[in-house]
């Protein structure tokens, strides 16, 4: 695997689903359901006080639905104090789910595929429906568009079990097939986002975009406004999650926004929106970016570069789950949400970006950039 699959893997969708933690309470939007409201269900989240686990919890409750919580019990315990907590460990430690019974299962903390493997077999006569949260990662270089029938990545060695950029999505692939062959394909649901942004994002991928654009100044921007990128806002993940529980929706789906309805110039409109802020973007040439390597590390999240072998990861076609029920809310929305969450945080979250480019690199690069097009 080369240092561009592996630094997609490890900047991008990795840093999402090992890092995600901490949720401050945002004003969710409530997305319109054209079914009758179902009857209550019981759902035990595995996870549930991570980034997108308190969405879909309280999705779920404003639902109506009664919630259980499987989880060690070590973080953010307060978001949820009347919830029942099942205390175990996925790691060998599943007791607690020993003789329970609840209509759905939503797993959102599954990457390794033996301990996937353990839930899914000890729940499967315990549930009638299987939710699995997985990834776009999971697919292997692809022709566009990346459909639900694209090649998936592989690993020779299925028995690793370190999460790293390299075995994320093979690993997290092994998961999908792992719950499937323990619980059944006319039981299961698969969900496989992209960069999940909102409120609560610990990793700042999305999230670097517009409070970058709040300090205002000369920003470094790559490519061009027409560059394509796609998100989904973990507030409609959330709401589709429900949904299909609700409604015994079953299969694979890419959950993203539209493909090609979503561009980089997009995201500055939207981020200067939000902040009306004072900021002069400069736009840098994709060979530039590639040239001076500005995206390893993480320097630009979401960002691909359009001619690169990885272009096709901002291909995703979502039309499955468009389908089905999902809807995707205005970016500006996702934008102004996630500005107003940031502006709550203490000034020692705030104080450095987990993502994007730092101060220095971006001044170097973009003098780099000036002389060389004086």
């Amino acid at each position: 695997m080369n240092n561009d699959r592996r630094r997609f893997l490890k900047t991008s969708l990795l840093g999402g689903a090992v890092v995600a933690a901490g949720c401050t309470p945002g004003a969710d939007r409530q997305q319109e359901v054209d079914s009758e409201p179902s009857a209550p269900l019981k759902i035990l989240i595995l996870g549930g006080t991570g980034f997108i686990g308190p969405h879909m919890v309280r999705e779920a409750l404003r639902r109506g639905h009664e919630v259980s919580l499987f989880n060690r019990g070590r973080t953010n315990n307060e978001l949820f104090p009347d919830l029942e907590l099942l205390v175990g460990d996925r790691n060998s430690g599943l007791q607690a789910l020993e003789g329970g019974k609840w209509d759905a299962v939503v797993d959102n903390s599954g990457y390794v595929p033996r301990q996937v493997e353990d839930s899914a077999r000890l729940l499967a006569s315990a549930v009638s429906h299987y939710l699995y949260i997985s990834t776009i990662s999971v697919y292997a270089v692809s022709p566009v568009p990346i459909t639900e029938e694209s090649p998936l990545a592989t690993m020779e060695d299925e028995t690793v079990e370190e999460v790293t950029g390299e075995s994320y999505g093979p690993m997290k692939a092994l998961c999908e097939q792992r719950v499937m062959a323990q619980v059944g394909a006319d039981r299961t649901t698969v969900l496989r986002p992209t960069y999940i942004c909102g409120p609560g994002d610990r990793t700042d991928r999305y999230t670097y975009w517009p409070v970058r654009t709040m300090r205002g100044g000369e920003m470094l921007w790559p490519g061009t406004p027409e560059d394509d990128i796609q998100m989904i806002d973990v507030r409609d993940l959330a709401n589709f999650t429900v949904d299909c529980l609700e409604t015994k929706i079953f299969g694979t789906f890419n959950t993203v926004t539209p493909m090609r309805s979503f561009k980089m110039g997009d995201l500055l409109e939207d981020s200067l929106a939000v902040t009306d802020a004072d900021m002069t973007p400069v736009w840098v040439d994709k060979d530039f970016i590639s040239e001076n390597e500005v995206a390893e590390g993480g320097g630009l999240p979401i960002w691909e570069h359009p001619d690169g072998e990885f272009a096709a990861l901002s291909y995703v076609d979502g039309s499955r789950a468009a389908a089905a029920g999902l809807k995707n809310r205005p970016t500006r929305e996702t934008a102004r949400d996630t500005i107003s969450w940031w502006k709550t945080l203490p000034a020692d979250r705030t104080d450095k970006l987990r993502a994007g480019l730092g101060a220095d690199k971006e001044a170097d690069l973009l003098r780099r950039w000036h002389q060389q097009n004086a």
